[in-house]
């Protein structure tokens, strides 16, 4: 058999200026990628042993797939993001705004101290700070929802206190039918019981010169917003996913969890792949169809699947019985790939693929995963630590749990 050993996976090329290119190029590697799979496959139906280079070349492409990928979600990030310029045109700033500006970029604390005042703020700890204006929080807000994959997909909830608690019926409520005459008896009391979810202390602390502060065209509170959201976001999906519940939001893979025909309230269900640290070789699907539908339907239709980028790149390969991709490429910027229909988030802080590792994560995240996010965003300026550079001690306080544990499913690659 002969290769055609010219035509290599595409390259990385010099970074794209705009999201349709960006896009383009992705696809092109994608079409690179089915045709050299088409032809590994093509050769184990035929009984032939993969040729050595059809499987570098198809690995060397899957790999520029991931990359092209992540360049294409950066900028779409990038173009989602407002400029660092004030710009023109703008609504009259709050009282709060302007104080907090003159606190940020000269240190000025006695007018935010009596805006604080005004609003009877509680909020400001002992270790110093002010409450950033909403406008500031909200955007904080908006920007980890766009790059952080967990929040993007789970139910979030904003509260004043330290501690979200929710009542719940295990059991459900007791209903009946009865006739238009007939007596209605009485039904048994529900059992309720309360699930908490208690807020975690998040920080950055981004670094900022005089010269950037004096400068009247820069927006503070942007260009603070833009400091902080990748570290805020990095801390989240991590603790959405693997966090300890005690220092950080408790994330669904730190649940009980069991065989899923074994499944109860309070764990989280799980299939196996039925071959350790690995798909199985027939039938390797088999095991996402199995998954697909361990949920109920009023969950499955609302239903994403999470993985990184490694596991992702395995399935990629899958087909049908009818020789249809599983995995499917985004129709669009900004829109995620998919796999037998369902979104695929991408969450780099799931597990790579190993013996009993839970690598794939399928369920209604809207309804399984709650984020608690506490009001306020909390700015200390130090200009005194890190000379001649200002430093902004930034928290935000941020909780999260599983509050529904029939509408998330685990793949566990074991036998």
């Amino acid at each position: 058999m002969t290769i055609d050993t010219e035509k290599t996976a595409p390259e990385i090329k010099a970074v794209p200026e705009t999201v349709a290119s960006a896009f383009d190029e992705f696809m092109e590697a994608f079409e690179a990628f089915r045709e050299v799979n088409d032809q590994r496959l093509s050769e184990m139906e035929r009984k032939l042993p993969p040729d050595a280079l059809t499987v570098e070349k198809m690995e060397r492409i899957n790999r520029a797939v991931d990359e092209q990928k992540k360049l294409l979600d950066q900028l779409v990030l990038k173009k989602a993001r407002p400029a660092l310029g004030s710009g023109g045109g703008a609504a009259e700033p709050s009282e709060h705004k302007v104080a907090f500006d003159s606190y940020v970029r000269r240190g000025d604390e006695a007018n935010l101290r009596d805006v604080e005042a005004k609003a009877y703020s509680g909020a400001t700890g002992g270790d110093g700070g002010y409450l950033a204006p909403p406008e500031t929080d909200a955007e904080v807000g908006r920007r980890l929802a766009a790059i952080s994959p967990i929040r993007s997909l789970a139910t979030v909830r904003q509260v004043s206190g330290a501690v979200l608690k929710k009542p719940f019926a295990p059991s459900g409520l007791t209903a009946g039918w009865v006739g238009e005459t007939a007596a209605r008896p009485q039904t048994n009391t529900p059992q309720l019981a309360e699930l908490s979810f208690p807020t975690m202390e998040l920080y950055a602390m981004p670094a900022a010169t005089q010269a950037l502060l004096d400068d009247a065209a820069v927006d503070i509170e942007s260009w603070i917003a833009g400091e902080v959201e990748t570290v805020f976001a990095e801390q989240e999906g991590a603790a959405f996913i693997t966090g300890d519940g005690v220092t950080a939001p408790k994330g669904f893979l730190t649940e009980a969890k069991v065989a899923d025909a074994s499944w109860s309230w309070g764990s989280l269900g799980t299939i196996s792949t039925g071959q350790a640290g690995g798909f199985k070789t027939s039938g390797p699907s088999d095991t996402l169809i199995d998954t697909i539908y361990a949920l109920k339907a009023g969950h499955r239709q609302n239903a994403s699947f999470v993985m990184n980028r490694k596991t992702q790149s395995v399935i990629r390969k899958f087909k049908d019985a009818d020789g249809n991709y599983l995995w499917m490429p985004p129709a669009g910027p900004g829109q995620p790939a998919s796999l037998m229909g369902f979104p695929v988030a991408e969450a780099e802080e799931m597990p790579d693929i190993a013996a009993d590792a839970h690598a794939i994560a399928f369920g209604d995240f809207r309804a399984g995963y709650l984020v608690v996010d506490r009001v306020g965003l909390r700015i200390l300026r130090d200009p005194y630590s890190a000379k001649p550079y200002v430093l902004f001690y930034t928290t935000r306080r941020v909780g999260g749990g599983v509050q529904n544990f029939e509408a998330i499913k685990l793949v566990k690659f074991s036998a």
